[in-house]
């Protein structure tokens, strides 16, 4: 059995990413861990925003513990998604990490000063980049206590 410190709840994971190929990544990594949890992907800040609203195809969607969150988005950009949860009484406690490939000391700033919980520049190398992610579910998913809903 599969136990953390929220309970040995699934953990429901918004994992918002463009890139087909490092969110097919990241479900992989994440669906081999030692942590049970649920992983929802959409690909763009407006699909996430509609998510978390419960909007459309979407209307069952379960209320995310965590959010991995790309910066680098089309349609809506990641720190305008976050700048919203955040903003939101009903979403602000749900942790974020901002997973992106931008090292920039602006977007790291700004993503701070929009209350993300952490963020993680993506690594380049594949090992290096699987690694990152074994980080994060270690971290937030038997470290960390997450709020309840």
């Amino acid at each position: 059995m599969n136990l953390s410190m929220n309970g040995g709840w699934p953990i429901e994971i918004l994992l918002v990413e463009d890139n087909s190929d490092e969110a097919q990544l990241t479900m992989d990594v994440l669906r081999e861990g030692r942590i049970r949890n649920q992983i929802h992907w959409v690909e763009d800040g407006e699909e996430a925003m509609a998510f978390l609203r419960r909007q459309g195809r979407y209307a069952a969607a379960p209320r995310p513990d965590l959010i991995l969150l790309d910066l680098k988005l089309p349609r809506m950009g990641g720190q305008e998604v976050l700048a919203e949860i955040k903003q939101s009484p009903l979403w602000k406690r749900i942790p974020v990490v901002i997973m992106t490939s931008s090292d920039d000391e602006k977007d790291i700033l700004t993503a701070y000063d929009r209350h993300a919980n952490c963020y993680v520049t993506k690594p380049i190398d594949l090992d290096k980049f699987m690694e990152a992610v074994r980080g994060i579910e270690e971290f937030w998913m038997t470290v960390v206590r997450l709020p309840a809903a």
